[in-house]
């Protein structure tokens, strides 16, 4: 079985793969590209945090990643520019962080 800090580590670089996605896609707005760059700050730093952190800092650690997946998902959606294929990425890192949270005790 998967752990809570596997799990975390994964989406790491799913979110990593997403701001590739988002800095490759020209029609992206550098807002939508600084909100992304904003979650791949916060997710790698919860992933620095995993090394001896306990339940209550690992769930504040996922509540922080997925605040800033919310606002990568806001920026995305408003964003007219950007393909299918970010948008889908953005969305997809968006549930996959709501759904590590909503496991996470």
């Amino acid at each position: 079985m998967t752990t809570t800090a596997e799990r975390l580590i994964g989406i790491h670089e799913q979110i990593e793969a997403v701001e590739a996605t988002v800095l490759a896609d020209g029609g992206t707005s550098p807002v939508l590209a600084a909100v992304v760059q904003e979650l791949t700050r916060k997710s790698a730093k919860a992933r620095a945090g995993l090394p001896g952190a306990d339940q209550g800092s690992l769930r504040l650690s996922i509540v922080e990643v997925e605040q800033a997946a919310d606002s990568a998902k806001v920026a995305v959606e408003a964003d007219s520019g950007a393909s299918d294929a970010t948008r889908r990425a953005v969305l997809d890192a968006h549930l996959a962080i709501c759904t590590l949270k909503a496991k996470t005790p």
